[in-house]
C-alpha cells in the first residue's frame, strides 16, 4: 500500500502572497517587511542593542539572520560581522534582495527553516519569524537553534500575563489574537539555554502588544 503523501507547509505560500499583495504595507512595486522592520523607534534600539552585543564578543562572529525579509534592519549590523548569512523562504525576495544589498561578509540564500538544514554560525538572528509559524514548525526550527552559541531572538507578544504557545496556523497573522505568544523556554519547545537576558521590550508600532527581544546563550 502506498503511504500517504506528507502534507506540505504553508508557510512559504503565505510568505509569497505577503509579499505580492502588500499585506504589510509598502509600495506596489517594493518587498516590504511591515513596520516592524522600518519603524525608526522600534529598529534603532534593536541595531544598536545588537552591535553592542557584536562587539562585546572576542572576534566579529558569523551571523545567521535566519528570516531576512527586506534587509531594512539586516543591512545595517553585515559591517560589524565576519561573515552575515541572511537567508528567507520567499525565493523572490532574496533575489532582489541579492541585487539590492552588496557587501563582501554578505551572502543570501532561499531557505525553508523549518524544514531545510540551517546555515553555520555563531549568532542566529531570528526577529519576528517564529511568531506567524505553527507549533510543529517552530519545533522543527528550535532542534537546530542548538548549534547556535547564541540566539537573539524577537517575538511579538501581548501586554499583559498571556498563555504561550498556543498553536495557530502557519500565515501572516500571530498568536495575539488568541491573547497568546511564543516563549521557546515555556512547553511545548522547552529550549535549554545557558542564560536568557532581555535585551529590549518596545511598544509593537501601531498595534497592540510589545516587541521583546531575548538574547539566549545556548552554550
Amino acid at each position: 500500500m502506498k503511504k500517504p503523501s506528507k502534507k506540505p507547509w504553508p508557510t512559504k505560500d503565505a510568505m509569497q502572497q505577503v509579499y505580492e499583495k502588500n499585506l504589510w504595507g509598502g509600495r506596489d512595486t517594493s518587498f516590504y517587511s511591515g513596520a516592524g522592520s522600518h519603524d525608526r523607534e522600534t529598529v534603532q534600539p534593536y541595531i544598536e542593542e545588537v552591535i553592542a552585543f557584536f562587539k562585546s564578543l572576542e572576534n566579529p562572529p558569523v551571523v545567521c539572520d535566519l528570516g531576512c525579509g527586506d534587509f531594512n534592519v539586516g543591512k545595517e549590523l553585515v559591517s560589524y560581522t565576519q561573515a552575515y548569512k541572511a537567508v528567507d523562504i520567499v525565493p523572490e525576495l532574496i533575489a532582489h534582495n541579492k541585487n539590492t544589498f552588496k557587501s563582501k561578509q554578505l551572502t543570501f540564500d532561499t531557505i525553508d527553516l523549518a524544514n531545510d538544514a540551517l546555515p553555520e554560525g555563531d549568532v542566529a538572528l531570528v526577529r519576528q519569524v517564529l511568531q506567524h509559524l505553527s507549533n510543529a514548525e517552530i519545533q522543527r526550527i528550535v532542534n537546530q537553534l542548538y548549534a547556535y552559541p547564541y540566539v537573539i531572538l524577537t517575538e511579538h507578544v501581548p501586554e499583559a500575563e498571556f498563555t504561550p504557545n498556543i498553536d495557530i496556523i502557519s500565515g501572516q497573522g500571530i498568536r495575539l489574537k488568541k491573547h497568546s505568544g511564543v516563549d521557546l523556554l515555556a512547553p511545548p519547545f522547552n529550549f535549554k539555554v545557558k542564560a536568557a537576558t532581555q535585551l529590549l521590550s518596545l511598544p509593537a508600532p501601531g498595534v497592540k502588544g510589545r516587541l521583546v527581544t531575548t538574547l539566549y546563550t545556548v552554550f
